[in-house]
């Protein structure tokens, strides 16, 4: 998922002409990797939660209980096996948010760009 994660974001950061054609394409593109980027954050969301109820989470708790850690410390030491995860949850997220602030932004410029031609 990371290297498709890379491809979507490097797309996203790329500027845009006022060419109605390409507004309209990047809008197609941009509406496609909204659903995949969709399926892609619910799939980073589960693997999440399986590193967090996996034999190391269990392995915490053992510790946890041993040693009387408190819940915060037992989540802090969660959060911190699993960061990678996280951060991968969070980024698509953010990716998945700026195909739809994009869209819209570029629905605005398609917009403006057809009045351009009506007064041409």
């Amino acid at each position: 998922m990371k290297e498709e994660a890379t491809k979507i974001q490097a797309y996203l950061d790329v500027m845009v002409s006022s060419d109605p054609a390409e507004l309209v394409d990047r809008i197609a593109t941009l509406m496609t990797y909204m659903a995949r980027s969709g399926e892609m954050l619910a799939r980073a969301k589960r693997t999440l939660r399986a590193k967090k109820t996996s034999e190391i989470s269990k392995t915490i708790i053992n510790i946890a209980k041993e040693q009387c850690l408190s819940a915060s410390v037992q989540n802090a030491l969660l959060d911190s096996i699993c960061e990678e995860e996280a951060f991968l949850v969070d980024w698509i997220e953010r990716i998945n948010r700026t195909c739809t602030h994009q869209i819209d932004g570029l629905r605005s410029l398609l917009s403006y760009e057809k009045e351009q031609i009506k007064f041409q």
